[in-house]
């Protein structure tokens, strides 16, 4: 596949949900909370890893499900402490499980079509 060809629906997905996250964590970390550091810590993964898939990095996908798992742990974290951070951990939850279909989507379509 060459660089200037579109990329597959799965890759759009996976960046859109990555740049998704990153958005989130903007404004969750830096209006609620104006933390710098926290800001750099939940948003610069998520922004590296939009890039690399963007770039069409190879470990683009696996490392965005990877690191969606604690984006997930997260999520369940804060919408089971802190009742006024709920509505924000719950789109951080989905966000993460569409990160996670998005990278595998591409391996799972590879897996069954052997079957056909």
């Amino acid at each position: 596949m060459s660089a200037t060809s579109p990329l597959p629906p799965a890759k759009r997905i996976l960046i859109a949900s990555l740049i998704a996250l990153v958005l989130l964590y903007a404004f969750w970390f830096g209006h609620a909370h104006p933390d710098t550091v926290a800001l750099l810590v939940f948003g610069l993964p998520p922004a590296l890893c939009a890039f690399a898939a963007w770039r069409r990095a190879r470990t683009a996908g696996l490392l965005s499900a990877v690191l969606a798992l604690a984006w997930f742990s997260h999520g369940v974290l804060v919408a089971w402490i802190r009742p006024e951070e709920r509505g924000l951990a719950w789109i951080e939850l989905l966000l993460a499980v569409v990160v996670v279909f998005a990278a595998s989507l591409p391996g799972l379509r590879a897996r069954f079509a052997k079957r056909r």
